[in-house]
């Protein structure tokens, strides 16, 4: 069983205005994630410094951030990061350009889970819908048309207030969308902003938002996670599954 999560920490200020980082590593160690994706974990100028150090997530948590950054200053890229649990396997790790008027855009990594290979892509999408849509395009073509197939999760803050929108529609050809709850704002929650998207190989068999008195004040939204299992070798690359079929 895997447990994933997605937290946008608005650079760790919390609904009270103050920026306090310790306040949202807290949140982080509460949900208890294998793997959890952060939205706006850097400030948007400058040199895009991480809100969260660094090492003391390395010494104070039991995770590792996938190493996005550039310049040794972020956290992830465009705002957007992944933690992963130290008995974890990072195997490979990419940047996902995507169409966009904002400083938005997506990340992914294949990780070694239990001897197991999946991919984890997360993303922060725009507020803009005509440009959700182009982006969330982008990102199925980079998925699936420039890697190998391997089972993988969708997260992030998404942007998108409504569960029939097109824009989520264009996920349903090769994923479930789902989601948890209702994430934003923290107070007060009354959209679903956050969403956690899954291939076939995965069943969700759990889902929900976190409500800990810390995490409705830490930042305007909610983290959200999903309890999943993933059919054990279950799956093949597509270039096996095409020479199978040509053999027979």
């Amino acid at each position: 069983m895997l447990k994933i999560g997605s937290y946008n920490i608005q650079k760790a200020i919390g609904v009270d205005a103050r920026r306090r980082p310790e306040r949202t590593l807290k949140v982080i160690r509460e949900l208890n994630c294998d793997v959890l994706a952060l939205q706006e974990a850097d400030k948007r100028f400058g040199p895009r410094e991480s809100t969260l150090d660094r090492l003391t997530i390395l010494s104070e948590t039991d995770y590792r951030p996938v190493p996005f950054s550039e310049n040794g200053r972020s956290l992830g890229w465009h705002g957007n990061a992944i933690l992963v649990r130290d008995s974890i396997g990072i195997i490979e790790f990419r940047k996902l350009n995507l169409p966009t008027l904002e400083p938005r855009g997506a990340v992914a990594v294949d990780l070694d889970i239990g001897g197991e290979r999946i991919r984890v892509a997360a993303m922060h999408l725009s507020l803009v819908g005509h440009f959700r849509k182009k982006q969330i395009s982008s990102l199925m073509h980079q998925l699936h048309e420039n890697l190998d197939y391997l089972p993988t999760v969708l997260i992030g803050d998404l942007n998108e207030w409504r569960d029939a929108a097109r824009s989520l529609k264009l996920f349903e050809e090769r994923y479930e969308v789902t989601t948890p709850g209702k994430s934003f704002p923290s107070p007060l929650p009354v959209g679903s902003l956050d969403r956690i998207i899954t291939s076939p190989e995965f069943t969700v068999e759990k889902a929900g938002v976190h409500k800990s008195k810390t995490a409705r004040v830490a930042s305007d939204h909610l983290p959200v996670w999903a309890h999943l299992s993933l059919e054990a070798s279950g799956h093949l690359s597509v270039s096996a599954e095409n020479s199978s079929e040509e053999v027979s």
